[in-house]
């Protein structure tokens, strides 16, 4: 796979004339269109909770387009909060700046986004192996003796974990998450969970990724639970190379672990300004990116 031959110019920010800008993330500018959002994926990357300067070509697009392809395949296990992705549906205010946002952008309906953060895991990776080593369980819950970095795990658990606007989120018991958004939602939100992540696992493996794990998020529009903002993107989950698979060690992965590995090597203390990416680093998070999700869709990236 070749990103170089379809690399556009990184979008790091829109200004987009005639629309309300209502929040400008870490990645996504969000924007008032009727009573309907504009949620548009720029090419900004965070590492270590801080935006980098540099952009990486094409994540905007991958985490729009893999975001528009689960929600296709997992419209039958939940609703969903998209209206259309593409941009010649949308209002003519949108369809103004249809250059910089074709591709990139997603028209959704409102939800009232639950303060949750949905995270299952089918793996023992990342925060979930540090906690494991120390306590033997994941969010209060007790897994078998002797499992190693990178296991399958007997069964996806649900660990939750609380919504932070600033810094890491927390991981949380599952008693913790019901006191927040009461006991018969916690227990939706963890079976709503568990079903996609089932499904979407079952799906990627036969498309040779691993997803290790990955977090949703849940929101109410008319008093419906609707699955959110970005699903099962490599900014959101941790996607393993099946071919390459290998657990008591830490996995090759479709994500930011270039862009980690490299701020690594600095004198930085991880506090804003981030320092900017050299090109090679930059290329092969942006290859990563995109191969994921021709792997996943068997499409080429628009």
């Amino acid at each position: 796979m070749e990103a170089g031959s379809r690399v556009k110019t990184p979008v790091l920010e829109t200004h987009l004339a005639g629309l309300e800008l209502l929040n400008r993330g870490k990645v996504r500018d969000i924007y008032q269109v009727g009573q309907h959002l504009l949620i548009v994926a720029t090419d900004r990357i965070s590492a270590f909770d801080c935006v980098l300067p540099t952009g990486i070509p094409n994540k905007g697009r991958v985490l729009t387009a893999l975001s528009v392809f689960w929600f296709g395949l997992l419209k039958d296990v939940t609703e969903n909060h998209l209206v259309t992705a593409s941009v010649d549906e949308m209002p003519e205010a949108v369809r103004k700046h249809a250059d910089v946002l074709r591709g990139r952008t997603m028209l959704v309906r409102k939800a009232e986004i639950i303060p949750i953060e949905c995270v299952v895991r089918g793996y023992l990776a990342g925060s979930a192996w540090k906690e494991y080593r120390q306590t033997g369980s994941i969010c209060g819950v007790r897994l078998p003796t002797g499992l190693r970095e990178a296991d399958a795990l007997p069964e996806p658990i649900f660990t939750p974990a609380t919504k932070a606007t600033s810094g890491h989120d927390e991981n949380i018991p599952f008693e913790r998450a019901a006191e927040l958004a009461g006991k018969e939602t916690a227990e939706e939100l963890r079976r709503r969970t568990l079903a996609v992540y089932k499904k979407a696992r079952d799906y990627a493996r036969k498309r040779g990724i691993i997803i290790s794990d990955t977090k949703f998020e849940w929101g109410l529009v008319e008093g419906r639970m609707v699955l959110a903002d970005e699903v099962l993107t490599p900014d959101s989950s941790r996607f393993w190379p099946a071919d390459h698979y290998a657990p008591g060690r830490s996995q090759p992965s479709y994500d930011k672990q270039f862009v980690r590995d490299y701020l690594e090597t600095l004198a930085w203390d991880k506090r804003p300004p981030a320092p900017p990416l050299p090109d090679g680093v930059v290329r092969q998070t942006s290859q990563k990116y995109v191969e994921a999700y021709e792997r996943l869709t068997g499409k080429r990236l628009a």
